[in-house]
């Protein structure tokens, strides 16, 4: 399996290489070359698979410079450390499904990717003897996974960007309380996309990538993506009938883990839409409803993983509706920089609205949801779930199942949720602990020479 660049300046690489080079080193993004496909007969006999073990089934398909059973050693690794048995376990819930991604150890999605990316890491670089600084991007959720991910492992620094004063309570202290020697957190005076931004630009910086083994943790690097395809795929297991088609709804920001979803699609899950939920930042909604890709002002919300405005992973999907034309994508990031907005043809939008459907959920109507959905059922949603949940609810289907994805536990955002409800959300063991902990935090400007600059004083170059 080999993977290319969405802007087709590099020449193909293997798997391993990908995950190194997280930013293709013309500034696109990694795909592979073909997208592995799965018979209705394999779907049939990975029902009774758990998650390690369909997580292999489904990555290995996607890797072939590791050995096998090396892999397979880094997945179950991976997944030991989740708190519930099924790592992924679905619940019914008032006539939807509900995907609950929020067992690993910093309660987030990101986990289930970002503790096997941090162990693919240690083990390509124990494997080449070379050392490796991580430079992300975080609108909450990513950072704080990427650092459990990879604190204290050997031969990793990671330096993770998140926008200051605009994630949550508790999204600030899982990050910035982990001091262990190889974590650097930079508080930005800015927004995520600033953040994003400045991780691209030291990315495309390849002189300066190379002296100082740079890498990504963010959703650009396709590790992220694939090891999210994995959980589309043991969610339809365990609530479609042979065959049946599902649709999925997807609270969005980065496209990322939509995008997963997409490739799941493309492997041949059956999946009737994959519903795009944005919350007031709805680039994505405009783009798919009305044809609309233009940037405006990001707004702080009750979501603040979702407050985005130009969706890193969107550059993927276009390589794929492009018919994988990587001029058409150069063309189209050109538009973007000098126009802030993408044109897209007739029927290029008529291609999008066969696999998405999208909407957008604002604050009253995320608050509503968490309410509403606690008195019915007892269950908590976090405000990023409520706004997926409230956007399948809006599709009315008594044939096709709808699963949600629920991002994040409740507790991550109390403050949301005692809005909410009027009630305090129990902490778990893993939130309660933080209260009190000391904390070690840059600030700096908006500004990718003060962040290159503290790299540069921080760690030693790798060449």
């Amino acid at each position: 399996m080999r993977y290319v660049s969405t802007r087709g300046g590099i020449a193909p690489v293997r798997f391993k290489d990908a995950v190194m080079m997280g930013l293709a080193d013309d500034g696109g993004l990694l795909l592979p070359e073909d997208i592995p496909l799965v018979s209705a007969d394999e779907l049939e006999a990975w029902r009774t698979l758990n998650y390690p073990e369909l997580a292999f089934r489904i990555i290995s398909r996607f890797v072939d410079d590791i050995p096998a059973a090396d892999l397979k050693t880094l997945i179950d690794r991976s997944y030991a450390t989740f708190s519930h048995p099924e790592v992924a376990p679905v619940v019914h819930q008032d006539g939807v499904y509900i995907l609950e991604l929020f067992h690993g150890v910093t309660l987030a999605f990101k986990d289930v990717a970002l503790q096997f990316l941090g162990n693919l890491f240690e083990y390509i670089l124990a494997e080449r003897t070379q050392r490796l600084t991580i430079v992300g991007a975080t609108s909450g959720d990513t950072g704080s996974a990427a650092i459990h991910g990879v604190r204290g492992k050997a031969g990793i620094s990671i330096f993770i960007l998140h926008p200051h004063g605009k994630t949550s309570p508790v999204q600030a202290l899982q990050m910035t309380s982990v001091l262990d020697e190889n974590v650097h957190n930079i508080a930005v005076d800015g927004t995520f996309d600033d953040c994003q931004d400045i991780v691209k630009a030291l990315m495309a910086d390849l002189e300066f990538k190379q002296t100082y083994g740079l890498g990504a943790v963010n959703s650009i690097n396709w590790a992220r993506v694939l090891a999210q395809v994995v959980y589309y795929f043991y969610a339809w297991c365990r609530v479609a009938k042979p065959g049946q088609k599902v649709v999925f709804s997807v609270p969005t920001g980065n496209f990322g883990d939509i995008f997963a979803g997409y490739i799941a699609w493309q492997m041949g899950l059956p999946i009737e839409k994959l519903l795009l939920a944005t919350n007031e930042n709805n680039i994505l909604t405009r783009f798919i409803n009305d044809g609309d890709y233009s940037v405006g002002a990001v707004v702080q919300t009750l979501s603040p993983s979702m407050d985005i405005q130009i969706a890193s992973n969107f550059e993927r999907y276009l390589y794929y509706l492009f018919n994988k034309d990587a001029g058409r994508v150069r063309s189209a990031f050109d538009q973007l920089k000098n126009e802030d907005k993408i044109s897209f043809s007739t029927q290029e939008l008529e291609q999008v609205k066969r696999v998405f459907s999208s909407c957008s959920i604002g604050r009253r109507e995320t608050l509503d949801t968490i309410s509403d959905f606690r008195k019915k059922t007892g269950y908590l949603l976090d405000p990023h779930t409520a706004v997926g949940v409230r956007a399948a609810q809006k599709i009315a289907s008594d044939e096709v199942p709808r699963i949600c994805l629920a991002t994040a536990h409740p507790a991550k955002f109390g403050e949301a949720v005692t809005e909410a409800t009027g009630e305090q959300v129990p902490l778990p063991s893993a939130i309660a602990r933080l209260e009190g902990a000391p904390t070690r935090c840059d600030q700096l400007p908006a500004d990718k020479e003060r962040v290159r600059r503290l790299i540069i004083a921080t760690v030693e170059p790798v060449r």
